[in-house]
């Protein structure tokens, strides 16, 4: 019998002798993690579903191997769901968007900023129209008075970027939500369904957010010859990283700054972080205060969002 072999015998005998179990090296990762809680990500469902799971699978698969816990992520089948789920303590970790995450931190004081993408320290909506409507691109934001009477779609109800900031500047131009053509805007649900629906001509105009936009126009889900940008809109802080405020005494002290220290870590110089970076349109994670989102709380109260 080979030495290794030999050895192997003889510590299983031992640890039978002993009443114990001893792990090979090999499968001790793989039982430490099993032995501690599992991480539930989420996200607002912003997008298609199908890149929605490809996206957080693979944070799941990263945040799992660099934290040496097991991560699964736990789809939403709409905003108000995934600050519900916040609330009750069913998610730890959830990709919100500015006025999702404020809703929340409100709901649950003791969560945790973790971080934003790069682009999102001054994010954009862009006011986007059916090449057919008659509109045309407006230079200030007193153009958008041209949407009036129209046949208007946001995202969500509860989206920053699909709903709240664009509602923020259509009054900051005097164009008021009852205004619309049948006396209220519509809801599409997510910024891909605005595009398809304006572009399909369901709808004369909308609002999207500028990262969604733009990989539309680079996949060709968005064809310039059927919609096209009429406004973009100044900055404002959107999405980030909340956690729950318990995590270290679940998985032990100093277990958010890790997770923390993780998410800001990844790089495209890696190539399964190069991927995950490329889905969420950013070069790198920063970190974010709760006091950069006291705008969208702001706003938020003023349309009734948050109360």
């Amino acid at each position: 019998m080979p030495a290794r072999e030999r050895w192997t015998a003889v510590a299983l005998g031992l640890s039978l002798a002993l009443g114990t179990v001893v792990l090979t090296p090999s499968l001790r990762p793989a039982a430490a993690q099993a032995s501690r809680p599992v991480l539930r990500i989420s996200a607002i469902p912003d997008q298609n579903p199908e890149k929605l799971n490809r996206l957080y699978g693979l944070v799941a698969g990263e945040l799992s191997r660099q934290l040496s816990v097991p991560v699964k992520y736990v789809p939403m089948t709409d905003y108000a769901a995934a600050v519900t789920a916040f609330r009750t303590g069913d998610l730890d970790l959830v990709w919100f968007g500015g006025l999702t995450g404020v809703q929340a931190r409100l709901q649950k004081p003791s969560a945790r900023v973790l971080a934003q993408r790069d682009i999102d320290v001054s994010f954009r909506s862009i006011f986007i129209a059916n090449t057919r409507s008659g509109l045309q691109p407006v230079r200030t934001i007193d153009g958008l008075r041209e949407l009036r009477g129209r046949r208007f779609t946001f995202g969500s109800e509860n989206s920053t970027s699909g709903r709240l900031m664009p509602q923020y500047f259509l009054a900051q131009a005097g164009v008021k939500p009852s205004q619309f053509a049948g006396g209220a805007p519509g809801f599409s649900g997510s910024h891909d369904a605005t595009i398809a629906l304006v572009q399909s001509g369901a709808y004369e105009a909308g609002a999207v957010n500028e990262q969604v936009w733009r990989a539309s126009l680079h996949n060709g889900k968005a064809s310039r010859a059927k919609v096209m940008a009429i406004w973009t809109s100044p900055g404002y802080p959107d999405y980030h990283w909340i956690a729950q405020g318990n995590l270290d005494a679940r998985y032990g002290q100093g277990f958010t700054a890790k997770l923390q220290k993780a998410i800001l870590s990844w790089r495209p110089s890696d190539p399964e972080q190069k991927v995950i970076l490329g889905l969420f349109g950013a070069q790198q994670f920063i970190k974010a205060t709760p006091g950069e989102y006291k705008r969208i709380e702001q706003v938020g109260r003023e349309i009734g969002k948050i109360r």
